[in-house]
């Protein structure tokens, strides 16, 4: 079957598929670890107006070898079973890549968010967790926010899961931090990005402070690794969103527009378009957006040194053995954004003990840990002389193959 015409489930089963063979699995471990463990289908009516709409909800349980499975619950109009089994899937290989004891899970609801009204909204994360609370809970599966919900979507969840379960405020993560969530978390994707970016260039022997960064996406994760990256001591160069971007080669004061909500709203700053952001020269190019926008078109603009992705699978297959072949060292997705996972198990943990840390300790344990999962995937590619992206595929698929040895899953 040829690459266009894979399924994205196809797509990331063929990763584990080259990681197997390169670990030396059997066949038979191999296509164990590629399925889903529960799909569940559900029906959500939902009046609207005068109208009665039923809309189609979803949650795919990919693996619990490692852990109770973890994974967001996105509103999206294109959402799909074959997208919820690819991101479920995906989950495990992130979570057993930065070693924290989860498995994969996703949830999905398709509807187009933009259309929601806050009634609407918590009307359908409601009907969708009564629907498959007892496939729920803190030691079971834990939901999170992806696109189109929010700490707030998060909240209505576990107060619907209170009512049916008993309080288990563990049972969700990415809760306001009023109700139980953690201060850290909503930074936590962007801040990973940056730690990562900074260990790139530490790996390959540059400076960090006054290196160049240009980032598109200026939602939650490409607004905090701004932040996080200048923190740092990089030079943001170029900033972009939908609505635009804007450039500055002297550097861009992140602290001064961070609180605009567009990016075409922000003043002083030079205007550009917002693709020309991939197309700047510099160290580092966060793409931290959409998928697919490193592709054919684009990719002999692309004059970066590193792709840090923020974003989930940015960079197309084809592109991504155009950059590599000239050079360019890409940071997958799977590592780049981990950061968000990795924030929902401080939260989680905290839930289970009933204690809170202040936020200097969870930025800490965040950064060591990041920085810990970037040198362990740089290890694994020189070990097996392999880009990246593989070695990430590879590091992980050895850690949940291991727990289904060691917990007899298999013969």
């Amino acid at each position: 079957m040829s690459e266009s015409k894979r399924s994205a489930f196809e797509e990331v089963n063929q990763r584990i598929s080259q990681a197997g063979e390169i670990l030396g699995l059997k066949p038979g471990l191999i296509a164990a670890m590629q399925q889903c463990e529960r799909e569940v289908v559900i029906s959500i009516p939902l009046r609207r107006g005068k109208d009665l709409e039923v809309l189609k909800g979803y949650r795919v349980q990919h693996s619990s070898a490692r852990g109770p499975r973890k994974g967001g619950i996105r509103f999206h109009q294109e959402v799909d079973l074959d997208e919820v089994r690819a991101l479920a899937s995906l989950m495990t290989w992130k979570t057993a890549l930065i070693d924290v004891p989860f498995g994969g899970a996703k949830g999905g609801v398709a509807v187009d968010a933009s259309t929601l009204n806050d009634i609407e909204r918590e009307e359908i994360i409601r009907r969708w967790t009564r629907s498959i609370h007892h496939v729920l809970g803190h030691q079971r599966d834990i939901p999170a926010p992806d696109m189109g919900t929010d700490a707030r979507t998060m909240a209505w969840l576990m107060d619907e899961f209170h009512r049916l379960e008993g309080f288990q405020p563990a049972c969700v993560t990415g809760k306001p931090v009023e109700l139980f969530g953690a201060p850290g978390r909503e930074e936590a994707t962007g801040r990973g990005v940056a730690m990562i970016s900074a260990a790139t260039l530490e790996k390959h022997d540059e400076k960090v402070k006054g290196a160049r960064v240009a980032i598109q996406g200026f939602g939650n994760v490409g607004r905090f690794a701004a932040l996080a990256c200048q923190e740092l001591g990089f030079k943001i160069i170029a900033l972009s969103d939908v609505t635009g971007g804007v450039i500055d080669r002297n550097g861009i004061d992140v602290h001064e527009i961070v609180n605009y909500k567009t990016v075409a709203e922000i003043p002083s700053y030079e205007k550009i378009e917002a693709h020309e952001v991939l197309e700047q020269k510099c160290e580092v190019l966060i793409p931290a957006a959409l998928g697919g926008v490193i592709n054919a078109n684009n990719m002999d603009l692309i004059k970066a040194e590193y792709v840090v992705e923020g974003a989930n699978q940015p960079t197309t297959t084809e592109a991504d053995k155009e950059l590599r072949g000239r050079g360019t060292l890409i940071v997958p997705d799977i590592l780049a954004n981990a950061g968000g996972v990795m924030g929902s198990y401080f939260e989680w943990t905290q839930n289970i003990q009933q204690y809170s840390w202040p936020i200097d300790k969870f930025r800490k344990e965040l950064d060591a840990r990041m920085s810990k999962a970037f040198a362990d995937v740089h290890k694994e590619s020189k070990k097996h002389s392999v880009d990246m992206r593989t070695a990430a595929f590879v590091l992980a698929v050895r850690r949940v193959s291991s727990a289904f040895a060691l917990r007899g899953e298999l013969v």
